[in-house]
């Protein structure tokens, strides 16, 4: 819980009663690699902040799996469009590694909104931070070669490629598994990346 509110004070001063408030609010769950956290088609009631490990959100669709996003350490994990339109989710969550996570039930965080001045800061803070990252991720997707993609990787979330599996990382970048291994190959041997 410490990390979190560390996090937190970041973005915005925290009183004690704040502090207070927030802890009084929150619950611990620890996940096994593989376990999921949310199923596609449960609705998402919980905002989740990563303590220790690194989860994956994927999507089904014609007995394949697609990576949407990866989160880790000091990263929060919601299904968007499930938590806050309160809609079952269109993908799930995935531990990739054993988990320690910190979390609040979506009426909890409404409070917190509804009655602190200080944590609607911090929260809009936290909004915006999220909304560029996903901006730039569409923004990769639609206009990078598969290389770009991979740079964009290396330049963003070089953590990942010790971590995850090749499929699920090709998944996240929209690219076959064999491009994936390719390019990392040429990349990893010393060569510049190739042109695009």
């Amino acid at each position: 819980m410490n990390s979190l509110f560390a996090l937190l004070s970041q973005l915005g001063p925290i009183s004690n009663e704040l502090e207070n408030k927030i802890s009084d609010k929150l619950q611990f769950i620890q996940l096994r690699k593989k376990q999921i956290l949310l199923r596609q088609g449960d609705t998402c009631n919980h905002l989740y902040f990563v303590s220790k490990g690194l989860l994956r959100a994927y999507y089904e669709k014609d007995l394949e799996d697609t990576t949407s996003w990866f989160m880790m350490e000091n990263d929060f994990i919601i299904s968007v469009l499930s938590f806050f339109r309160r809609i079952p989710s269109y993908e799930s969550i995935q531990a990739l590694e054993n988990c320690e996570l910190v979390y609040i039930h979506h009426d909890d965080l409404m409070d917190l909104y509804a009655t602190s001045l200080e944590f609607n800061i911090i929260g809009r803070k936290l909004t915006e931070y999220y909304y560029c990252k996903c901006e730039e991720r569409l923004l990769s997707m639609r206009r990078q070669s598969a290389a770009e993609k991979y740079e964009f990787l290396l330049a963003h979330h070089k953590a990942l490629l010790g971590r995850v599996q090749a499929n699920f990382i090709a998944s996240y970048l929209g690219i076959t598994k064999e491009t994936f291994s390719r390019i990392k190959s040429f990349y990893s041997a010393g060569n510049p990346i190739a042109s695009r």
